[in-house]
């Protein structure tokens, strides 16, 4: 690769205090990227204060707009030829992020998605299965990826996309415009961890917001059609 070339991970985080120093550390031993922006949603548990001390850059919104918003702040404000994505919750486990990058870089895919070989089952499918038919119904492919949040851009492939939503919706439309402009995914299957959501009462509100973000996001996307 091209020492011109700018390999940029974005961690949008939203009061991710306990895991959000670990992931930063393991996204630093990565040599490929060559700048980590976390992006603070409006956290009130002190997530900042865990990484401040890590030379990287730090963009702390007033409020908690919603991940794709966050996302998109980023993407505003760095220039970037490769674009890495990662939720702040990974811990350790973000090192397997570097089998996302490689296969864009060596021009293998246009975007890569992970695919968590060890995922546990936390909820009860529906948020998957909106998001998997959602993906199948506007591009004709059956998506296993829609919902995750470690993923490799291209530059190009982040410019062609016409809709960025600014929630939880944020995956399926990126990965919906990807596929509908003829750019090539490929998943990769790494050994990652994240924090599950639970069957309690913070488990469904969660996985309720989640199935309303992508439902709106999927209905946005019918009358853009």
């Amino acid at each position: 690769m091209s020492i011109e070339k700018r390999v940029v991970a974005v961690i949008p985080v939203y009061n991710e205090a306990d895991r959000i120093h670990d992931t930063v550390v393991s996204l630093k031993k990565i040599s490929l990227i060559n700048k980590i922006i976390v992006v603070d949603d409006g956290s009130n548990d002190g997530t900042v204060e865990k990484i401040k001390d890590l030379d990287i850059d730090i963009i702390i919104l007033d409020k908690n707009y919603g991940k794709g918003h966050a996302i998109k702040v980023a993407i505003q404000a760095v220039d970037f030829d490769y674009l890495v994505l990662v939720d702040g919750d990974l811990g350790f486990s973000a090192i397997e992020i570097s089998k996302l990058i490689n296969p864009v870089i060596e021009n293998k895919a246009d975007f890569t998605i992970a695919r968590f070989v060890n995922s546990k089952k936390g909820g009860f499918g529906l948020v998957k299965n909106l998001a998997k038919f959602g993906v199948y119904f506007f591009t004709g492919k059956m998506i296993n990826t829609s919902l995750s949040g470690q993923r490799v851009y291209k530059k190009e492939v982040i410019n062609d996309i016409s809709y960025i939503p600014s929630n939880y919706g944020i995956e399926v439309a990126m990965t919906i415009g990807a596929l509908n402009k003829g750019y090539k995914l490929l998943e990769v299957d790494v050994d990652m961890f994240h924090r599950e959501t639970g069957r309690d009462l913070s488990g469904f509100i969660h996985r309720g917001k989640q199935f309303l973000d992508i439902l709106f996001t999927l209905l946005v996307l019918l009358v853009r059609r």
